[in-house]
């Protein structure tokens, strides 16, 4: 049975002023992200790591690294696990486009999971990229403990599915920059230990 852990990357100065950053913008950590990442590092103090993976984005990669650093590991960087692609959305402000928003948003609510905004993804191919990726991993490594440091969007959309929730209910997955989501992996079948974990965040707010 191997163990692991999904986390949300860092807090961005894209997440504080609620711009979408989906795949394209690539953005580095902001002090809060870094202190955060110093507080993932501390949270995974009692477990065993035995792997680092990570996205294809910097924001990830820059999080992992105290752990990495600590556990004198190397992090694995897969575009597969990208955020999810939101188009002509990325980049703009939530605010100035919340009705756009919330329109996709309804379109998955009601269960078009196969709706994309425009130039974008929709959750079911992000799905299938992503998790054919994970289950790549998990299924050729001889390490027991994996950390995967991903975004906030992907998180709900696999835990939804994992978790047997389906696809159209990942908008009540839980997460925040910085929490750890702990899972077991046995037979092909993922089960969930501790989800949306932030208490390692709690005095940083």
């Amino acid at each position: 049975m191997k163990q692991l852990f999904i986390i949300r990357h860092g807090e961005t100065d894209n997440n504080k002023q609620h711009i979408i950053q989906g795949r394209s913008l690539d953005a580095s950590i902001n002090e809060l992200g870094r202190l955060q990442a110093e507080a993932i590092r501390d949270a995974l103090e009692p477990f065993e790591v035995h792997r680092i993976v990570a996205s294809g984005l910097r924001r990830t990669h820059e999080t992992a690294q105290p752990l990495a650093s600590q556990r004198k590991l190397d992090v694995h960087k897969f575009p597969e696990l990208d955020e999810i692609n939101f188009g002509v959305l990325e980049g703009k402000v939530f605010t100035e486009i919340k009705d756009e928003v919330m329109e996709v948003h309804e379109k998955w609510k009601s269960g078009n999971v196969d709706y994309a905004p425009k130039h974008g993804e929709s959750p079911r191919e992000t799905y299938a990229r992503a998790n054919t990726k994970v289950e790549e991993v998990l299924e050729s490594s001889t390490e027991e403990s994996i950390v995967f440091m991903i975004h906030g969007r992907l998180t709900r959309i696999l835990l939804s599915e994992w978790l047997g929730h389906g696809l159209q209910n990942m908008h009540k997955i839980e997460h925040q920059n910085g929490a750890i989501n702990h899972l077991t992996w046995h037979d092909g079948k993922f089960k969930a230990v501790e989800l949306n974990k932030t208490d390692h965040l709690m005095e940083l707010v």
